[in-house]
């Protein structure tokens, strides 16, 4: 079952306008004020530097991962052995972007207070200490692999704070949908090269 045409179309204009953003204007695209350590479910999505085709290609709308696309698979498969208060949900490497969905049951939390002007940093065992966790191992690795110093990872990320079981299923289609949908989606450079 291919995703909800107007859902593709909504992810597709929000990812593409948080990831090329102009540097100096940028602002957080995080809901101000809102604690990412919260229990809940994240999308979030994840562009290659300068969207470089870094981690496979699309064959007959399927994704086949290269050497790099494996080793972030890996990595992000390995998330919770690092941060024991996620699960993982569906996850897709692309040729130059990620997307997943990260679910924080962290039961702990209501024993520390949350500071929205946390100024020490990311914020300890928030979705953003885990999306810096994700990058840093994967471009280590990937660049251990390449024995070079590349950049892999774009600086941001977009996250959608995901609400309703019906959001869920939808966003959980559009990742599984992303390689079929290929031809259509933002990050897909070629698609805006002449013919």
């Amino acid at each position: 079952m291919i995703a909800d045409e107007s859902l593709i179309t909504e992810l597709t204009a929000i990812i593409y306008h948080a990831m090329n953003e102009p540097k100096k204007h940028r602002q957080s695209i995080r809901l101000k004020g809102y604690d990412y350590r919260l229990n809940g479910a994240y999308y979030i999505t994840i562009c290659s530097y300068q969207k470089q085709y870094l981690f496979g290609e699309i064959v007959e709308e399927n994704m086949e991962r290269n050497l790099l696309g494996d080793t972030v698979e890996a990595v992000w498969y390995r998330l919770p052995l690092h941060f024991k208060f996620i699960e993982l949900d569906t996850f897709i490497v692309m040729p130059n972007h990620i997307h997943g969905i990260i679910v924080i049951q962290n039961y702990d939390l209501e024993k520390t207070e949350y500071d929205s002007q946390y100024t020490h940093g990311t914020m300890p065992e928030s979705l953003g200490a885990i999306v810096q966790n994700f990058k840093s191992i994967s471009s280590r690795k990937i660049n251990r692999l390449c024995g070079d110093r590349l950049k892999i990872w774009q600086r941001n990320y977009y996250e959608h704070i995901i609400r309703n079981e019906n959001s869920y299923q939808k966003i959980r289609q559009y990742i599984l949908d992303n390689p079929r949908n290929w031809e259509q989606d933002e990050n897909n450079l070629n698609k805006f090269k002449p013919m």
